[in-house]
């Protein structure tokens, strides 16, 4: 089956369809999130929080996403596979920015790459896309900035931001960005680039009119029991669920009444076994 591509990105904001995104860092997973004809899985450097334990995105190495994207790939079929460039993987010039981008598509196996930034971003994307290697870019709160930003707060809530974000997001769409994130800003901001652009933006906080959405999957999916930002939704709770599972297999074990006969290797005609003892 045809992966989803940067064309189909286009054409579904050309006709008015919404995009859909997840993140996944795992075979199992991205194969569940494969099947439910989700368009396309960020492999994103919030596996350094989700899965590796880390406070923030920083620590994440190319080599962690590499190794994540790989998972993943292996798991899909039809999903574009989008992974992130760790912190200073491209902020150090643009031959390193090619040849990390280079080893998340030639050894990840990813369709496109995820980079955080505006006006100072552009050389970089334009290298790149000229290497062909589509880029998607990441505005508002940006998580490797996070130092930088004073914590996770919203963007853009000034006019002389709001102004900055603007200006960004087009000068990374001349650049040549096939999409653009933009995360925790206001709604009305995000609407108004979201009109303004010709490729499609992916909300995260940013309101119902951007052109798709994305989450992180442990998130959505209330995998732990980490308090989650306003702008997520619960889909369910599988953390309430994973550990009443393994409290009453605990105590099945304990208790004797695992495993069971049925599962158990009984043989109606076994032959006499030898004594072992």
């Amino acid at each position: 089956m045809k992966r989803f591509s940067t064309q189909d990105f286009l054409h579904k904001k050309t006709d008015g369809q919404k995009i859909t995104v997840l993140t996944a860092y795992d075979f199992p997973t991205a194969r569940m999130v494969d099947e439910a004809d989700i368009n396309a899985i960020l492999v994103g450097d919030s596996l350094g929080n989700v899965v590796l334990g880390y406070e923030t995105t920083i620590p994440v190495t190319l080599d962690e996403v590499v190794y994540h994207t790989k998972a993943v790939v292996r798991g899909s079929n039809q999903a574009m596979i989008i992974a992130d460039m760790p912190f200073l993987t491209y902020h150090t010039g643009t031959a390193d920015a090619l040849r990390h981008a280079g080893r998340l598509m030639q050894e990840g196996g990813a369709q496109a790459v995820k980079l955080e930034g505006g006006q100072e971003r552009v050389e970089v994307i334009k290298a790149m896309v000229d290497a062909g290697i589509p880029v998607m870019g990441h505005l508002g709160l940006t998580p490797q900035s996070v130092h930088q930003l004073g914590g996770f707060k919203v963007q853009g809530k000034t006019e002389s931001a709001a102004k900055r974000l603007l200006e960004d997001a087009l000068a990374l769409e001349e650049a040549g960005v096939f999409a653009l994130v933009l995360e925790l800003i206001p709604a009305v901001l995000a609407k108004q680039i979201t009109d303004k652009l010709k490729v499609p933006t992916i909300g995260i906080g940013a309101g119902v009119g951007c052109d798709g959405q994305v989450l992180v999957i442990h998130d959505m999916l209330g995998f732990t029991s980490n308090k989650t930002p306003k702008f997520v939704k619960k889909y369910c709770n599988l953390h309430d669920q994973i550990g009443n599972a393994l409290k009453k297999y605990k105590d099945e074990v304990e208790n004797g009444q695992f495993p069971g006969e049925e599962h158990s290797i009984v043989h109606q005609n076994e032959p006499d076994l030898p004594k072992l003892y």
